[in-house]
């Protein structure tokens, strides 16, 4: 008798058991690699979310919350719906006066195989780290007291050490906040979209020319190519011990102004203005 009321308690415990509701267990907290990119297909298309528009008779492309920051696109280049995304010409932190420090202070922060732009000027050595450069995009810089910009773009894998004098002139670059395609360039990779500060015309680094604005038509340059290179924290460790090392987290209150050229003298062409793919540097 005692085994069959046992029996009856089972039952009872087994039912009310089934009639719990299921809770589901949490999610694993996935953190992003700096490198995870969002696949082209899924990327937010410009000219789908109101991007382009019109007013007073000029088509413009949204640049920010303040109506000076949108991009004239009178006899631009490019189509429109090749953009994406638009997140306004000042989201990303290209800096304008970069700040350095020593291999020994950030050694632990970087594994042998990470990937670095190393710039080798007379009295001093720079290195930018890819992970680092994937925030920042824009690092402009001066080395020798040239001029110089060092930028990479996770969507393309485009890493490179630019010269900022063009045409006779200091350029000053930031990013858009858009990224552009063609079928028939870059192997139809997406790529950062730039703009100087000076004539606020746009640049697309992927074909090395300016796309709208005064500047339309102009050749970006790579800096002297004898003096950078695309390498790794172990080799920067080994034959240049006491480069100075990009600070991470950087960021700064972006200016409200700077110097604007009327016009450029558009008088040379350059030969060497579109970087190599990531490895493919001589």
């Amino acid at each position: 008798m005692r085994l069959f009321h046992l029996f009856l308690v089972l039952i009872v415990i087994g039912f009310n058991a089934c009639k719990e509701p299921v809770k589901s267990l949490p999610k694993a907290d996935v953190k992003k690699d700096s490198t995870t990119v969002t696949p082209k297909n899924k990327r937010p298309i410009s000219i789908e979310n109101g991007k382009f528009f019109e007013k007073n008779g000029i088509r413009y492309l949204y640049g920010g919350e303040d109506e000076n920051q949108h991009f004239d696109l009178t006899d631009y280049t490019l189509k429109d719906e090749n953009f994406h995304y638009g997140i306004g010409r000042e989201t990303f932190p290209a800096l304008l006066k970069p700040k350095f420090t020593n291999i020994a202070a950030v050694d632990t922060s970087y594994q042998d195989s990470d990937r670095f732009l190393i710039l080798i000027g007379k009295n001093v050595v720079k290195a930018y780290s890819v992970r680092d450069l994937t925030h920042y995009e824009v690092v402009n810089d001066v080395i020798d007291g040239k001029p110089v910009m060092a930028a990479y773009c996770v969507l393309a894998d485009l890493g490179a050490i630019y010269d900022r004098v063009l045409y006779g002139k200091e350029f000053t670059f930031a990013l858009t906040g858009y990224t552009y395609y063609d079928d028939e360039v870059w192997n139809g990779l997406d790529g950062f979209m730039l703009w100087d500060r000076e004539t606020e015309s746009m640049w697309w680094p992927l074909t090395g020319k300016a796309v709208s604005g005064k500047m339309k038509g102009a050749d970006m340059k790579l800096y002297d190519e004898s003096t950078w290179e695309q390498t790794t924290w172990k080799k920067i460790k080994e034959t240049y011990p006491n480069a100075q090392v990009l600070v991470s987290g950087q960021d700064f209150e972006r200016p409200k102004t700077w110097k604007h050229y009327d016009k450029v003298d558009l008088n040379a062409n350059y030969d060497n203005s579109v970087a190599p793919k990531w490895g493919e540097k001589n």
